[in-house]
């Protein structure tokens, strides 16, 4: 089983072997790809899932630090912090696995808290958007996350 999110068409598919198990619209990097700590882009090829964070958290729990902050995410919270980079209800931390392109020094994707990750549910998927991570909504996420383990093989491509 792996993951396989294309840039160009903004989409995040779950294989399995030759079958596709489920797909998503998801919102990448505003800034485009690319590796390096503090670019604010989407790292590209291979990964893994490092660690699944929000198991049994209600949707919309709003986590800052990967920890859940006790808020739950609403449009009136977001009129209070409209600055805030909103990561909600499930993270898939990811870990690069090619030494040199996004793994170690100044190109380590795990480093750069780069996640697969829950966003409001008002914002569009399809575009790119984020700070870095990918963005889903948080149905999607959650079914992704319920389905994947730890060690799952992310590839991010253009």
């Amino acid at each position: 089983m792996h993951i396989e999110i294309i840039v160009n068409t903004q989409t995040l598919t779950l294989h399995a072997e030759e079958r596709t198990l489920m797909s998503f619209p998801v919102a990448t990097a505003s800034k485009g790809v690319g590796e390096q700590n503090g670019s604010e882009q989407t790292p590209r090829g291979w990964h893994y899932i490092r660690a699944k964070i929000g198991v049994d958290q209600p949707v919309n729990t709003v986590f800052v630090g990967r920890r859940p902050t006790g808020e739950i995410y609403t449009p009136a919270l977001k009129a209070q912090a409209p600055e805030r980079d909103w990561i909600l209800t499930r993270i898939l931390w990811l870990s690069g696995l090619e030494p040199g392109r996004n793994r170690l020094g100044t190109v380590d994707t795990m480093q750069r808290y780069i996640y697969i990750h829950g966003c409001p549910e008002e914002e569009p998927m399809g575009i790119p958007s984020s700070h870095g991570c990918i963005k889903m909504h948080n149905q999607d996420v959650i079914r992704l996350f319920d389905t994947v383990t730890v060690g799952t093989r992310v590839l991010i491509k253009e």
